[in-house]
């Protein structure tokens, strides 16, 4: 049965959800939604925000024309979110939605209260957050319809005709781990009721950006990209043969490739465009090929030009790739990289902007065509907006739209919860305010130990001790951090990946796990380790030949990264009974503390499944539960498996879950037996009955 629904789940319940009914100053109160309101069993139950609210990662953003204090961003965890004073509070109004992650957001510039919604980030990122396609409101969002592309999984761009707010065009990036016809450059003409695909030249290419030339929506430049994600890499395959710009002047019936006569094609991959209103014929492309970098045509595309190859506008440019020029001065464009960077001359310099808000990413900025002085930039932080041309902006700890990966507590009282957010590092803050009515900003603490993505474990016995990461030992007190890593000594002959696992002994809270390819464990914080198993995966841990990408690989980003143990789970009635999970879809089992391993893997197991979690029971030393994940093999279902007998047999317990719900973590309550939960992708889902 599904509880609820939640926008930024990552890999387990997460911290800082979209709907709350507690709200930090800053962030307007939301109004009960759809699904929160809904008759169920749980209809009483409310989930309770309590933090951390910095923002997250946005790479959608727009403002509406004529409003200037009007915006609206969307996260890639976060869902929607409008302002309506200058960024100044923000309100949740996509929380009734089944999906959280958001591509791109368009306002129709002839009727401001019809907004279209793209979800699905198209960043191509390790812990990619997909969508279900379009969405719609016609009425300023406080109502949406979904109106399609529900395949397309990603979407980059959507670009309403400035004229008609039934006219439109999307660019869908399609699946990051696999073929799909769903892809490509999508137009509608009725208002997202039909769509018909207008450029795609096979299901591994899709499109990445678009844009009308300024005054004449039939003429449109696009963006195609041929890339996919292999299922265990930091880093995508950069580039494909089927990347490349493409240039329509009879509003997408036909298309012509722009290329030769100075447009780079060796090596081809992300391309974003950009075009000022002012100089409608001059067209700006920031390339990510061998010879990278910005080059510009001045006649519609017909010839190109490198002005620029500074590394700081492309480098990585499978993850950053958007340009905006100035809507009246031709001769001004920013590019958006791990810094904000301006040019002045058309291209030839570029200099970073001075006042902004120097966060870690800098990914999509918006103009207001009749005033460039107002803008909305998204950055890994969040949104923030500026009203004098990035002198000064406004801030992002008011939008909990955090993307966590793990959630662990300690046992002071009132108990705190850690975790690891992507892009901003690991957080903790109170489970309720001792002092005030809500919690706030002054109760958030930044932890050092974790990292951005790892898991965070506090002594059970001593709340101010914290571990963290691969691995940190962090002491609250003092705020002194020691690497206490056991691999130290020889790291290059242990495989890492984005998350390994970090977890005490439940039944011995003197014990601490660590696992890579091996596991092990240490009794005196840190000082000593032992490693307490072989190597637990695959005996080669390369990934078969049908997995691997059609496309060229980034060989410089290429790593140990998988293969790996990546769940550990200690019964609290043993503490000598362990079990491990690995990335390439093994589970083990020990009942002497590592001694001895048996393979217990389900028979059942698709081959290279990544196990999520896995749960021992808190009744019955014979039980456990396991999440699997298949996601990165482009299979979307729910798995989870129970066994009655220490592994020798599994069954699957996923009735009730629906088909696109991957699960990231199981769950049993430690004192109701019988009671799980499962965190998906899409909302958090009981059992009263083990499954």
């Amino acid at each position: 049965m599904l509880v609820s629904r939640l926008a930024a789940l990552a890999v387990s319940i997460t911290l800082g959800v979209p709907a709350s009914t507690l709200a930090p100053p800053a962030v307007a109160a939301s109004t009960p939604t759809a699904a929160a309101t809904r008759a169920t069993p749980f209809g009483a139950l409310h989930w309770r925000l309590i933090g951390p609210f910095r923002a997250g990662r946005t790479l959608a953003v727009t403002g509406v024309i004529g409003q200037p204090k009007h915006f609206y961003m969307g996260s890639v965890n976060g869902g929607v979110w409008e302002t309506l004073d200058t960024g100044r509070t923000w309100q949740p109004i996509f929380d009734s939605e089944d999906v959280g992650s958001i591509g791109a957001i368009a306002v129709a510039p002839s009727n401001p209260n019809v907004i279209y919604v793209g979800t699905g980030e198209s960043d191509m990122r390790s812990d990619i957050a997909q969508g279900d396609g379009m969405y719609k409101s016609g009425d300023g969002g406080r109502t949406w319809t979904h109106i399609g592309l529900e395949d397309t999984q990603q979407i980059a761009m959507i670009r309403v005709d400035p004229h008609d707010p039934n006219r439109l065009f999307v660019a869908a990036l399609g699946h990051p781990y696999g073929p799909n016809a769903e892809r490509g450059v999508f137009r509608s003409l009725d208002g997202g009721k039909t769509w018909k695909k207008v450029l795609g030249p096979n299901d591994d290419t899709g499109a990445i950006d678009l844009i009308f030339k300024p005054g004449d929506a039939n003429v449109i430049y696009a963006s195609l990209w041929q890339t996919r994600r292999p299922p265990w890499s930091v880093y995508p395959p950069s580039n494909g043969p089927g990347s490349g710009l493409y240039k329509s002047s009879d509003g997408g019936k036909t298309w012509t490739h722009l290329e030769g006569n100075g447009f780079p094609s060796k090596g081809l991959g992300r391309i974003g465009i950009a075009i000022s209103a002012a100089a409608p014929d001059r067209i700006y492309a920031i390339v990510d090929a061998d010879e990278g970098g910005l080059y510009r045509s001045d006649d519609a595309g017909k010839n190109w030009k490198k002005t620029s190859g500074d590394p700081r506008i492309w480098q990585r440019g499978w993850y950053f790739g958007q340009i905006t020029a100035d809507p009246k001065n031709p001769d001004r464009i920013y590019a958006m990289n791990t810094i904000e960077l301006r040019s002045d001359d058309g291209g030839k310099h570029f200099v970073p902007v001075l006042g902004d808000p120097t966060g870690d990413d800098y990914h999509a900025l918006w103009i207001a065509p009749n005033d460039p002085e107002r803008q909305i930039m998204g950055v890994d932080q969040g949104a923030v907006i500026t009203t004098n041309g990035g002198k000064t902006w406004s801030s992002w700890y008011n939008q909990p739209t955090a993307q966590m990966y793990h959630v662990s507590v300690d046992n002071r009282f009132p108990y705190r919860v850690y975790g690891a957010q992507q892009d901003s590092g690991a957080a903790a803050v109170p489970s309720r305010s001792p002092y005030y009515a809500t919690i706030n900003m002054m109760q958030f603490h930044e932890v050092t130990a974790g990292g951005e993505s790892g898991m965070i474990a506090p002594d059970p016995d001593d709340p101010d001790i914290v571990y963290g990461g691969t691995v940190e030992k962090l002491d609250l007190k003092t705020q002194q951090t020691h690497n206490v890593d056991p691999t130290l000594a020889d790291p290059d002959l242990y495989r890492r990946t984005w998350t390994l696992p970090l977890v005490f002994n439940a039944a011995d809270r003197s014990t601490l796990y660590f696992g890579n390819q091996r596991l092990w464990q240490t009794t005196d914080g840190g000082k000593h380790w032992t490693a307490i198993s072989p190597d637990l995966t695959r005996p080669d841990p390369g990934a078969p030949a049908n997995l691997d990408a059609p496309t060229v690989a980034d060989n410089l980003h290429q790593g140990p990264r998988r293969g790996v143990v990546y769940a550990i789970g200690s019964s609290p009635l043993d503490r000598n009974l362990l079990w491990a999970g690995t990335d390439d879809g093994l589970i083990w089992r020990t009942a002497d503390d590592g001694a001895h391993w048996d393979n217990v893997t389900p028979k059942q197991f698709g081959a290279w499944s990544k196990v999520g979690n896995i749960e021992p029971s808190h009744f019955d030393k014979a039980v456990a539960f396991a999440s699997v994940d298949r996601h990165r093999l482009d299979d979307r279902k729910p798995y989870i498996y129970r066994t009655d007998d220490g592994g020798k047999t599994w069954q699957s317990i996923v009735d009730g879950i629906r088909e696109g719900d991957f699960v990231n973590v199981v769950r049993e309550d430690p004192v109701k037996k019988g009671l799980l939960y499962a965190g998906t992708e899409h909302g958090v889902y009981v059992s009263f009955d083990d499954g």
